[in-house]
């Protein structure tokens, strides 16, 4: 049997892994340091890997192995190319969290629209019982129906939220940031271009050396002053300090962020330098986590194990 390790076992929050055990001899550890993964990984076969980075360095200490899983979608914890100069496949998991990323995708739009943070404390902190009118306009609101929805990125996540928009009575454009040429039903427009168009515009691209700081200071200067920005699709996509300083300078309305530069978000990032903080939505990376995602990935997972020991 295949010697399986998982290191970081914490990132599927207790899923059922019965279907990934029962394929090898398997070890499993609620979270790996740095420092950890190769003494916990030096005989694997098969490595289950989440968050926790394979360097070139890591895979050259790791003599036993063959496979290396990816519990995500995303790869740019793993160096691939070492990884393929070694013949070792790198697979990963597609499609387990579209539902999940996108309904929180237009959760985060209307939240912001609606000022739901806002509203939800006027009425907990006592402030609402405490008035003597009967409405509260502090902070105005708008309707998602009617606006422009841009999308930078239209994989499978990006079609099931421009799905989701249009449903919602949004116009919705996009960009490629690959600049394949595909036929689509909605209209492609450069990026400067969308992002002068959109009232919303949400990313959902990978992270790669062309979309690295894709949005930064003039790119938000483009946007419209009342134009919201949602990143759930990795942190370095946006540039933080750029956003930060957009958002207390009025250049956009709003911003809802779902990933960061670097994760866990340190104390020091400027995002945490915001005033108005109801400008500002954030989520510790876990726009994908619905329990039916985990679910998905556990089965894709077990999957590509599957897949590799019967070839």
């Amino acid at each position: 049997m295949k010697k399986i390790v998982f290191l970081d076992e914490y990132s599927l929050n207790g899923a059922d892994l019965s279907g990934i055990k029962c394929q090898g001899d398997y070890t499993g550890y609620e979270f790996t340091a740095p420092e950890q993964v190769i003494e916990r990984a030096r005989d694997a076969e098969i490595i289950i890997v989440n968050k926790v980075k394979l360097t070139a360095e890591i895979i050259a200490a790791l003599p036993k192995l063959e496979l290396i899983c990816e519990a995500a979608t995303g790869v740019d914890n793993i160096d691939t190319a070492a990884a393929a100069a070694r013949g070792i496949p790198v697979r990963n998991a597609k499609g387990y969290s579209t539902h999940s990323v996108a309904e929180a995708t237009l959760g985060g739009a209307i939240s912001m629209l609606r000022e739901v943070i806002y509203y939800d404390r006027f009425v907990k902190d006592g402030s609402y019982s405490a008035s003597p009118r009967l409405f509260n306009y502090d902070r105005p609101t708008r309707q998602l129906h009617g606006r422009h929805w841009g999308i930078v990125g239209l994989g499978a996540i990006g079609h099931e939220v421009a799905r989701l928009a249009s449903a919602f009575g949004c116009e919705v454009a996009y960009h490629s940031v690959s600049g394949s040429k595909r036929e689509e039903i909605y209209p492609e427009k450069s990026l400067a271009e969308l992002l002068a168009w959109a009232d919303i515009v949400s990313l959902h691209s990978p992270l790669n050396d062309k979309t690295r700081n894709l949005i930064g200071t003039e790119e938000l200067k483009i946007m419209r002053p009342h134009a919201i920005l949602i990143n759930v699709a990795r942190g370095g996509i946006v540039n933080e300090r750029a956003l930060a300083d957009a958002l207390n300078d009025n250049i956009i309305a709003g911003a809802v962020i779902d990933v960061f530069s670097k994760e866990p978000l340190e104390e020091a990032n400027p995002l945490f330098s915001v005033k108005d903080k109801y400008k500002l939505l954030l989520s510790p990376h876990n726009a994908w986590s619905a329990e039916e995602s985990i679910a998905n990935l556990v089965d894709s997972i077990s999957d590509n194990i599957r897949t590799f020991l019967q070839a």
